[in-house]
């Protein structure tokens, strides 16, 4: 059975994209990797509509388990975590909710808000102050909210590091996109470094193959 992958990945070299492929990579489970290039629309091919019906990646189909297909960077980490009893602890619900909490944080917020800065700050520069000014501000003040928490623990959901730490650290890895000097934010930084230098981070970075490099502070 070596060899044999057991989750097929369709993603693109995005926040989103690397979520997954950085959890993959730490939980170890052999997948083979499917690019679909939103830049040139081949989120709307049919076959991939099939399997994520809202066109947006990443998406997987675990082979395992009938080829079950599942959209949302978010469910997709609780599924993968659940699948393999990794990185979020069903067995302490109090360490358990809170990885949840920080979770649906990112979703909510730092995925969204984020996402608005990198469209009006680094490709739309100039043409609406008042949306680069409230993204901006937003961006800061969610930078804060994680430095406050990482004041008091390693990771963002408690002592252990979890499928909320994968969650966030791609959109963090874009500082440079949002115009965040990271060092105004030493405890994001620290954390920020520390998961850079994880393998499985590194590895998953570079999925789909790209020449993009990790940012540093």
């Amino acid at each position: 059975l070596k060899g044999l992958k057991m989750i097929d990945l369709y993603t693109w070299h995005t926040p989103n994209g690397r979520k997954v492929s950085i959890m993959l990579e730490e939980i170890g489970i052999p997948y083979e990797v499917h690019s679909i290039n939103i830049a040139k629309d081949e989120q709307f091919q049919p076959h991939f509509l099939n399997i994520c019906p809202n066109n947006k990646i990443p998406a997987i189909v675990d082979r395992s388990n009938n080829n079950y297909a599942l959209f949302e960077s978010g469910a997709i980490l609780i599924y993968l975590a659940e699948k393999t009893g990794k990185l979020l602890n069903s067995n302490n619900k109090e360490e358990y909710y809170r990885t949840l909490e920080w979770l649906m944080f990112q979703m909510a917020n730092v995925g969204p808000m984020f996402g608005q800065v990198h469209h009006f700050v680094k490709y739309n520069k100039g043409k609406s102050e008042y949306s680069e000014t409230r993204y901006s501000k937003e961006a800061k003040r969610l930078y804060g909210v994680m430095d406050k928490k990482l004041s008091s623990s390693q990771f963002i959901a408690g002592d252990n590091y979890s499928i909320a730490d994968i969650s966030i650290w791609p959109w963090t890895a874009r500082f440079d996109w949002q115009e965040i000097n990271l060092n105004e934010f030493p405890n994001v930084t620290r954390w920020y470094k520390e998961m850079a230098e994880r393998p499985a981070v590194q590895k998953g970075w570079l999925v789909p193959q790209n020449d993009q490099v990790i940012p540093h502070p």
